[in-house]
C-alpha cells in the first residue's frame, strides 16, 4: 500500500489555515500537493477536529477486518454446504 505523505493531524491543520483565509493555491505551492488532493482532503476531513479523525481511523480499519471475517466465514459455510452435497 502506497505510503500517505501528509498525516490525518496535517491534513486537518492545513484545512484549518484555508478556514483562516490562506488561498489553496498558496497552501497546495507551500506544502506541496496539488489542488485536487486539498479538495479531496476537504471532502474527508471537513469540519473534522483530530481527535474525530482518529476515531474515522479506527472506525474504518475495524470495518476491513470485519468485512475480512465475513469473507472467511462465508468461504467456510460454502465449503461446508459443499462436503454435505457430496455425502448426501
Amino acid at each position: 500500500m502506497k505510503k500517505k505523505r501528509f498525516s490525518e493531524e496535517q491534513i486537518i491543520s492545513i484545512l484549518k489555515e484555508n478556514e483562516a483565509g490562506i488561498p489553496i493555491r498558496e497552501l497546495a505551492r507551500k506544502y506541496g500537493f496539488c489542488e485536487q488532493t486539498f479538495y479531496r482532503w476537504k471532502s474527508k476531513f471537513g469540519g473534522m477536529e483530530v481527535s474525530d479523525a482518529r476515531k474515522l481511523k479506527k472506525l474504518e480499519e475495524e470495518n476491513r477486518r470485519l468485512k475480512q471475517l465475513v469473507g472467511e466465514l462465508s468461504l467456510d459455510n460454502q465449503a461446508l454446504k459443499w462436503v454435505i452435497e457430496k455425502n448426501a
